[in-house]
């Protein structure tokens, strides 16, 4: 094979600017992998990248291959006796647009990203564990540093960085609090949640005192949440903010609540992720696939994802047969 199949970006728009073309095989350089890509998700960055917003100002030149998540065989090593030799089932995250993404058949990624594909997941539940996890772990353990007795509220517990980052409090002994629709507040709780309130019913900060971090996984595009989750934390507690752009203010606010405030921008770490891996074969943490789409429905699967209310992740199969 000399080609392969891409769903490409062509520029800036909405889901229709996503367009099936065939495209060279990536070639790897260097310490890089090449990998026969069996499945991808979509991540709320992949959305924001389309329309415009993410990682769009890095854009050099369209086609764009978008993905950040990989799961999928080796088909060439970065040198013979590397590791992850080919054959070998791997999973990752690459840098979109720096790289080119998931969303094609092959993908040249550097092998300090990938790691081994765990035997308990399928590639296409594979494929929706990195950059959700590697955030979800980011946030609550190296930032938040999770542990025994931390009051911990995290919003979105039930969507793709969310149901990560409830499991992984958890797991290092922070008491969980966390926000969710109606339809999702069992499965939060099973998660490991102590305690799930339905924003629809409940106003969280009515509610939530005293916390020591809040995981804001909605910023104020929503309902001024950010705004209104500084009242939840103790003086000098901690927000953690993922969504890019999502809250220009954070930084005077907190300062103003005399809390502190940070935001967070993930990272491909093969290391990390190798680490999660093991949790998920000891059954210590779990993805939630809320739908698998063939790669010829991206653009749906992009509308899914910009409606906000996903379980888990929405997984792309790419390899065809």
């Amino acid at each position: 094979m000399t080609t392969m199949r891409a769903m490409v970006m062509t520029g800036v728009g909405g889901p229709e600017v996503l367009e099936m073309v065939e495209l060279p095989i990536s070639a790897r350089a260097g310490a890089e992998v090449l990998v026969r890509v069996h499945a991808t998700s979509v991540n709320p960055i992949d959305v924001k990248t389309r329309a415009g917003g993410g990682g769009a100002a890095a854009i050099r030149h369209y086609p764009v291959i978008l993905g950040y998540d990989i799961a999928g065989t080796v088909v060439e090593s970065a040198y013979e006796s590397h590791p992850l030799a080919p054959g070998r089932e791997v999973y990752g995250m690459t840098i979109v647009p720096r790289l080119d993404g998931g969303n094609a058949e092959f993908a040249a990624v550097p092998e300090i990203f990938l790691c081994a594909k765990p035997a308990a997941l399928t590639m296409t539940e594979a494929a929706a564990v990195p950059l959700a996890a590697l955030t979800a772990w980011g946030m609550v353990v190296d930032v938040a540093r999770a542990h025994e007795g931390q009051r911990m509220l995290i919003h979105a517990g039930a969507g793709g960085v969310g149901h990560f980052a409830v499991q992984l409090a958890a797991y290092f002994g922070a008491t969980v609090t966390a926000t969710c629709s109606t339809a999702n507040v069992s499965f939060v709780r099973e998660l490991g949640a102590a305690r799930v309130i339905d924003y629809t019913a409940t106003r969280f900060d009515d509610e939530v005192h005293d916390h020591d971090v809040v995981i804001d996984l909605i910023g104020n595009v929503h309902d001024d949440t950010g705004t209104r989750s500084l009242a939840t934390l103790r003086p000098g507690g901690l927000l953690v903010n993922a969504p890019s752009g999502s809250w220009p203010g954070m930084a005077d606010e907190a300062a103003t609540a005399e809390v502190r405030a940070t935001d967070y921008k993930v990272s491909p770490s093969g290391a990390t992720l190798a680490v999660m891996s093991r949790m998920i074969e000891a059954g210590d943490l779990r993805v939630h696939v809320d739908r698998v789409l063939p790669l010829e429905q991206l653009a749906e699967a992009h509308r899914l994802v910009e409606s906000g209310h996903t379980r888990g992740k929405i997984a792309i199969e790419v390899a065809r047969g």
